[in-house]
């Protein structure tokens, strides 16, 4: 383990790499109460086809999130009611790109710990009991496809991809996840639970050394191969579908309006670049204080649930924006406006600054957050850098960087328009 300083926000980070291929990150917070732990795998639910020794493998819609669920179980029982009642805070989720892991308690932290380390890797799965969660997860999909939200986002991934599996829901569909067996489980989890394909991010009052310690001892020494994952034929970036609509039992139109940016997005600090740059043009187009949104919301085009995103998800690089409007179409065909105005004339130098410092002090809020500092240590690590170099690429993009990915990125006509409306009643 070693120290590097940050002194321009007060922190300091410990990292390290296991000898079998963990890397490990902590944040020591001395004095702090709460202990927060978490253990990311760098596997999530649009991996579904991967290559390892040589042989490709397809595994059914929701594999990552049914196996998810499943790493709680040890023989001994659930690792999620020990943890309770050590009065720990744990839980899990799946999202498209990896699995994470987490714990957060006052004490009894380096029981909690071994006990993490010890349950995400043990795979331990009975016939009878992945019968009976797939009874749970089953609900839980039909449960989500009633939700305007769900529905929507699903939708701007079909409209965005022909075939990329983001246009499948994490969880899967109730046909696919019938598929899933104990066997399916098992080779997923040797797959990609390898040590070095995984994440420990720790902050709070706690020995650096310490946590290393205990993951050598729990994981051992010895490497395993991870899979690589396969996301298909790479597709072009014009969406698969202009538009898309559904209606639902929702009082206002809701709105997706995407593209995207790149489908085989580099890594390391050259994603760090033009991830930094495509945020801060967002931003700076888009954000609470644009003269974009500030009109329409005057006006009442849009609600006060706009948002705008972009991000980097399974190999690829998006742009989002939407909420709640009265006229989606009408505020799509203004987006697009908004994007041709800006290419053509750059962006507004004080506006850029103005985005400049409001994405900092964005990242500085995740620095008192230890869930959210946790899960960005891990989700910068799977890119191939680390989360406070975020800092220093805020301080060294230019507003001709940011201009450039307006003009390269955010075409208007790559933007795909996903809509849920109301149900017209009789």
């Amino acid at each position: 383990m070693r120290a590097i300083e940050y002194p321009g926000v007060g922190d300091t980070l410990w990292t390290g790499e296991l000898a079998n291929g963990l890397a490990v990150y902590v944040v020591p917070r001395p004095g702090f109460r709460k202990k927060h732990a978490s253990l990311a795998v760098n596997y999530g639910g649009a991996m579904r086809a991967y290559t390892l020794g040589g042989e490709r493998h397809e595994t059914p819609a929701g594999t990552a999130h049914f196996l998810e669920h499943k790493m709680f179980d040890l023989p001994e029982g659930s690792a999620l009611d020990i943890l309770t009642r050590r009065g720990a805070e744990a839980n899990a989720y799946t999202s498209a790109g990896r699995t994470e892991y987490y714990f957060e308690c006052g004490e009894r932290f380096d029981e909690n710990l071994e006990l993490l380390l010890k349950f995400v890797s043990t795979p331990y799965f009975t016939p009878e009991s992945v019968e009976k969660e797939r009874g749970i997860i089953a609900q839980e999909i039909l449960m989500t496809e009633d939700d305007p939200s769900f529905a929507l986002y699903t939708a701007a991934m079909g409209a965005l991809f022909e075939r990329h599996p983001l246009r499948e829901s994490v969880a899967g569909t109730v046909e696919s996840i019938a598929e899933i067996t104990p066997e399916v489980l098992y080779d997923c989890h040797r797959a990609f639970y390898a040590p070095g394909n995984m994440a420990l991010t720790v902050c709070g009052d706690v020995e650096p050394e310490a946590v290393a310690e205990t993951a050598a001892r729990v994981l051992g020494d010895a490497k395993a191969p991870a899979a690589e994952a396969d996301f298909g034929e790479p597709e072009g970036l014009a969406p698969h579908a202009s538009r898309v609509s559904r209606e639902m039992d929702v009082s206002d139109p809701m709105f997706i309006c995407a593209a995207k940016l790149s489908c085989a997005l580099p890594r390391g600090d050259s994603a760090l670049r033009l991830t930094t740059a495509g945020s801060l043009a967002a931003r700076c187009l888009f954000g609470a204080g644009s003269d974009f949104y500030t009109s329409l919301y005057a006006s009442g085009e849009l609600r006060s649930d706009f948002f705008r995103d972009v991000s980097p998800m399974a190999g690829t690089l998006l742009f989002e924006c939407g909420g709640t409007a009265s006229d989606p179409d009408a505020v799509c065909d203004k987006i697009r406006a908004e994007l041709s105005r800006a290419a053509e004339a750059g962006l507004d130098p004080d506006a850029f600054e103005r985005a400049r410092r409001a994405d900092y002090g964005a990242m500085l809020r995740t620095l008192g957050s230890p869930d959210g500092l946790c899960s960005s240590l891990a989700a910068a690590h799977f890119g191939g850098w680390s989360f406070y170099e975020g800092f220093g690429a805020l301080e060294r993009v230019t507003k001709a960087e940011a201009d450039e990915f307006v003009r390269e990125y955010l075409r208007p006509e790559r933007l795909a328009l996903a809509l849920v409306t109301p149900k017209e009643r009789t």
